[in-house]
């Protein structure tokens, strides 16, 4: 189905729906769809190119699922990871966001570059930027989390830069034990190798994660690659 515009300004039209009958921001983009023939922005988001086809992807997680998100720098993954904890809260999920790389500041930018709010989402968006963020440390932090909660852990390479934690393949095998404990959704962003570059490929593949520690990535139920803002997704045979 064609849209009427490009998808930049139907998101500018709702956002100015939103302002002038002072509705939220995903009710004026669910209005939007509407006009143009989907029942929800996501339904319109999956059926056209562009970072916000990755909210589609949302559907697809389960409750235990540990999810990779990976990319080059630049190409979208902390955007992508952010797009799907929003469709989560939007369904009324808690959703965590615990990075070792930004500040507040950082993430309230990334929120915005998607057009998300973090006031849209009052109660249930936490943003944590501990330097301390280690598997025991998630753990601890979502203990209490309701089941079906999504937490992004931004990023896997970081999480044993520390020499006082354990092993980078300890750790994502304990949340993957806590995840499905508890039926959480834990979403990794991932660095992709640099060599990826000159493959030629229009997407990084699991082959392609940079691991300067040992990982079986077989651990992750779910990948999803992101580059030039798009996605591929995929789950495990």
């Amino acid at each position: 189905m064609t849209l009427s515009a490009p998808i930049h300004q139907l998101k500018r039209k709702a956002r100015l729906l939103s302002r002038a009958e002072r509705i939220p921001l995903h009710a004026a983009l669910d209005r939007i769809a509407a006009q143009e023939g989907y029942r929800s922005w996501s339904l319109l988001a999956a059926q056209h190119p562009g970072m916000t086809s990755v909210r589609a992807l949302w559907p697809l997680l389960e409750p235990g699922d540990l999810v990779l998100i990976a990319g080059r720098p630049g190409q979208g993954k902390t955007l992508a990871s952010l797009a799907l904890l929003a469709e989560a809260m939007r369904a009324g999920r808690q959703g965590s966001f615990l990075t070792l790389e930004y500040t507040p500041a950082d993430v309230l930018s990334r929120l915005r570059a998607i057009d998300v709010e973090p006031d849209e989402f009052a109660g249930l968006f936490d943003c944590d930027c501990s330097d301390a963020i280690s598997a025991d440390y998630i753990a601890a932090r979502l203990v209490d989390a309701p089941r079906g909660s999504v937490a992004v852990i931004d990023y896997l390479q970081l999480l044993d830069q520390r020499r006082d934690t354990p092993a980078l393949a300890l750790q994502v095998s304990a949340l993957k034990v806590f995840a499905r404990e508890k039926g959480l959704v834990l979403i990794f962003i991932s660095q992709i190798d640099r060599t990826y570059e000159g493959s030629g490929k229009p997407f990084p593949e699991i082959a392609d994660v940079r691991l300067p520690n040992p990982l079986d990535l077989a651990l992750f139920d779910k990948t999803c690659f992101v580059n030039r803002g798009e996605a591929r997704f995929r789950a495990a045979a």
